[in-house]
């Protein structure tokens, strides 16, 4: 895969003139440049995975396990060892356990939000903590933009493809709620949203016809395009959604990218053997993680997987963590994540793709009433490889019960701009907002500089 020249080439300025229908323009290209030579940023990745495990997993039950701990704190589920000596996940997660050696763990991270799922989505994605709330918050015009909507717009793809795509749901603040924010362009404005993907991906008839733009295209194709949009929007009328409705920017850059031959053959999820889609799983989330990587091997920049239709839909395991974690939820992940890694490392894309699998937090340490776990934001996990992470790692400690960091504590400030510095984004980069207001992307939290190879 390339690796871009830390000076704007001459390609990139003729790239630059056809970039207009995405929103991004030469000044923008030289500024992204002249802040990456500034700081002297060359990008370790050229693309993201962003696997969003919505609604809070258990990390001590996952791979911040607490053998020793009364039986109050450790839970059901018994460790199994990992390729990384030392290391211990959950029994429930062999196939990730088999890629330790060449992954990364964070095992310290926290914020400040406990009760607002949406809250602390936003400062996961962000780096920005707005505090909590007891108000089911939404998208805003003023939201701090997504990691994707930077980096499509810092680095656009070399193909013609679209730079960011989301999938499989726009995640709402439980059901019935309005989306969360954290993956819109926000301030950037709707043309920097991502390409939101909601077709099960795991349907026979899974395709994107309404998207494709061919020349003999008729007036009924166009309309259901734009019907397509429009169920977006009615979905979310009146639910605090200006981030949602009326994507007049979604429409153009789809328009003009989705129908592009390297976009079409992407989504075209057919191709794939039944032996690797058996591999995934065959479900909603592990065709979207497939999904993901072959979008990423055709040049999109980031794809984020969003784990949950609703906040309290899958990992927000207040009641029955155990029971719906050995079920469904765990397997799910093993499947899908450990078959992404096995095949970005036999493609050869592992060392340029970063693959993040991570929560907005964790869950308590003591098992409530109902054999479930709370919200727990004052010490979690998350799990980081490829593009050019530190293999093998672990970074910061938890205390013996998963309870509070131990040692060298994590915001997740610091964790996003770990994310842009190996996507070769500066956590300093400067933005402007449609009134062309000036906003640092990150301006606390330095990237976490042990993480890197």
């Amino acid at each position: 895969m390339l690796i871009e020249s830390e000076h704007i080439s001459r390609r990139r300025m003729l790239q630059a003139g056809s970039l207009g229908l995405v929103g991004v323009s030469l000044p923008t290209l030289l500024r992204a440049d002249a802040a990456r030579r500034e700081t002297g940023l060359r990008p370790r990745a050229d693309s993201c995975i962003l696997v969003f495990l919505d609604g809070g997993p258990s990390h001590l039950d996952m791979w911040d396990m607490k053998p020793e701990a009364p039986a109050e704190i450790r839970g059901e589920f018994q460790p199994i060892d990992t390729s990384l000596p030392g290391v211990q996940f959950s029994e429930y997660l062999p196939r990730m356990a088999r890629h330790m050696h060449r992954s990364a763990l964070i095992r310290s991270a926290h914020h400040s939000v406990n009760n607002a799922h949406a809250a602390a989505v936003y400062t996961a994605l962000t780096g920005h903590d707005r505090g909590d709330t007891t108000v089911a918050i939404g998208t805003a015009p003023t939201d701090f933009p997504a990691i994707g909507s930077i980096t499509g717009m810092v680095r656009p793809p070399v193909q013609p493809i679209v730079p960011f795509v989301s999938l499989p749901y726009i995640t709402q603040e439980g059901r019935g709620g309005p989306p969360q924010p954290g993956f819109f362009g926000g301030a950037l404005g709707k043309a920097y949203d991502p390409l939101f993907v909601l077709k099960d991906p795991n349907s026979p008839d899974f395709s994107i016809p309404e998207l494709a733009l061919q020349a003999d295209v008729g007036s009924d194709r166009l309309l259901r395009r734009k019907d397509l949009q429009g169920a977006i929007d009615t979905q979310f009328a009146g639910r605090n959604s200006r981030g949602v409705s009326g994507m007049d920017g979604f429409r153009e850059r789809a328009f003009s990218l989705l129908s592009s031959a390297v976009t079409q053959r992407a989504f075209q999820l057919g191709q794939e053997p039944d032996r690797v889609r058996e591999s995934y799983g065959r479900n909603i989330y592990g065709q979207s993680v497939l999904l993901a990587r072959r979008l990423i091997e055709a040049g999109t920049r980031v794809v984020s997987i969003s784990w949950a239709p609703d906040a309290n839909a899958t990992w927000d395991t207040h009641g029955g963590n155990f029971k719906r974690l050995k079920g469904d939820l765990l397997p799910q992940l093993d499947l899908a994540v450990g078959s992404l890694l096995d095949d970005l490392v036999e493609r050869g894309m592992f060392e340029r793709t970063l693959v993040v699998v991570m929560g907005e937090f964790g869950r308590s340490p003591k098992v409530n009433a109902g054999a479930g776990r709370d919200h727990w934001n004052f010490c979690y996990g998350l799990m980081m490889a490829g593009g050019g992470i530190k293999p093998g790692f672990v970074y910061g400690a938890s205390d013996k019960t998963g309870a509070l960091p131990a040692d060298k504590p994590v915001l997740p400030a610091e964790i996003v701009s770990t994310i842009y510095e190996a996507l070769g984004v500066p956590h300093t980069y400067e933005f402007h907002d449609a009134l062309h207001r000036p906003f640092v992307l990150v301006p606390w939290g330095d990237p976490i500089g042990e993480m890197f190879a």
